[in-house]
């Protein structure tokens, strides 16, 4: 019995080890976070505006009857991220260069926060949902913001990118699903 509490220890310190080695693999990517989300509809939820901005809600409606064509970027944000700062400038850009329609949902955030926080950069979205007690976050898996999805002309999720959409790799990832949602759906419609 002594010997298995003198080795305890050393067996402590290799579990951890091999946890540390693990989180410092340089080819472990921590935004690849699988989404049960992929390949299936969009979750049900029924977002009211932020209260005070002249844009209309979001839904699950609104999504599943896109007119079939045009896939849309849903981004989750909030006025407290900082990352969501940073990542709004790309996001508003893609919609004036690209035409991508991006539609958000305001992720537990005061109104008047976030109708300032737009006020001062921009509004891009077409309708944003406000999700003030977070339920439509839990109904997306959303583990925290900013997060992107891509929504095919079907209204099924075909990409989730966790993080700020910034730097060419991560630009690069959002319009490879942008083009894939358009030819899955050319497929479906041919």
């Amino acid at each position: 019995m002594k010997r298995i509490l003198a080795f305890l220890p050393i067996g402590i310190a290799v579990i951890l080890g091999g946890f540390l080695l693990w989180g410092l693999n340089p080819d472990r990517d921590p935004n690849e976070i699988p989404s049960v989300l992929i390949s299936q509809p969009v979750p049900v939820f029924d977002l009211p505006p932020v209260e005070g901005l002249d844009i209309p809600g979001l839904s699950s409606t609104d999504l599943a009857e896109n007119d079939g064509s045009a896939p849309i970027v849903v981004n989750v944000f909030a006025s407290w991220c900082v990352p969501c700062r940073a990542e709004h400038a790309v996001l508003t850009r893609m919609v004036r260069e690209d035409g991508i329609r991006l539609m958000g949902i305001n992720y537990k955030d005061k109104p008047q926060d976030a109708r300032k926080w737009l006020d001062d950069l921009g509004n891009p979205y077409e309708r944003i949902g406000s999700d003030l007690d977070g339920r439509a976050g839990i109904e997306w898996g959303i583990s925290g913001v900013p997060e992107t999805f891509v929504i095919d002309g079907a209204g099924t999720v075909v990409f989730r990118f966790v993080g700020p959409v910034l730097g060419d790799e991560a630009i690069g990832k959002l319009r490879t699903a942008l083009e894939q949602a358009r030819r899955n759906r050319a497929g479906e419609t041919s």
